[in-house]
């Protein structure tokens, strides 16, 4: 908790035996709705952000986790989607593309045949619409596949990106197959690895949500990496 990681940070030796790097390990953060200020800081920091706990920014965030880990979602292994949502309160964040539109059809045509996925998607990057479809392995391998397709003319490096996990666990609750569902994307391109997370009563749409966050966040970086390097 918030109290935890904000003693650490004044003396590691109240709760470390130890440095973790002498023997091959790292002391990691987590983000959670138990977290405080001290945590937002020290996660900022991590992303090479300054940040200190009187900032309205690290309230501001601290009470966006709480809200949206009462929803469901989880950032201790989505810390993707946790720097995008600081870099967004920050006012750091752009845009990269508009959702018009998508539908996913699974069609299975006898007892015996695997089924096919098919996803259309309608996006807006710039001023330019792109309507595009692609077929699938399961309906969020579709979409996914549709998804890069339409944005990959306009940015391509996304095609270094590969989706390394995928994980769907049903949230606790009573409504059988209307129960909310989180859906964890683990993503990877050439150079680093990152999760993002999603949170609906539909698993497309939480599934969704981690996408387009995955996404987000390499052209995010991408981004932030040309700047460096003019």
């Amino acid at each position: 908790g918030g109290v935890h990681i904000s003693a650490v940070e004044r003396n590691p030796l109240t709760y470390e035996h130890i440095q973790p790097e002498l023997v091959g390990n790292y002391r990691r953060i987590l983000i959670s709705d138990l977290a405080g200020r001290s945590a937002i800081k020290r996660k900022a920091a991590e992303f090479g952000i300054e940040l200190s706990t009187t900032d309205p920014v690290a309230r501001q965030v601290l009470e966006e986790i709480k809200e949206r880990e009462n929803q469901g979602f989880q950032y201790e292994a989505a810390e993707g989607s946790f720097e995008l949502l600081l870099h967004k309160a920050l006012g750091q964040y752009k845009k990269y593309f508009e959702l018009i539109g998508f539908r996913v059809i699974d069609q299975k045509t006898s007892e015996h045949d695997t089924p096919v996925s098919e996803a259309t998607i309608m996006v807006k990057v710039g001023g330019r619409v792109e309507h595009t479809a692609a077929l699938g392995n399961g309906p969020v391998n579709a979409l996914d596949n549709a998804l890069r397709k339409a944005l990959e003319k306009f940015y391509p490096a996304l095609k270094e990106v590969r989706l390394s996990d995928y994980k769907v666990r049903v949230l606790p609750g009573s409504d059988g197959t209307a129960s909310k569902v989180r859906v964890l994307i683990q993503s990877m391109d050439t150079k680093s690895t990152w999760g993002t997370v999603g949170v609906s009563e539909d698993i497309l749409e939480a599934s969704w949500q981690a996408l387009v966050d995955s996404i987000n966040y390499k052209m995010f970086k991408d981004g932030k990496e040309s700047k460096k390097e003019k």
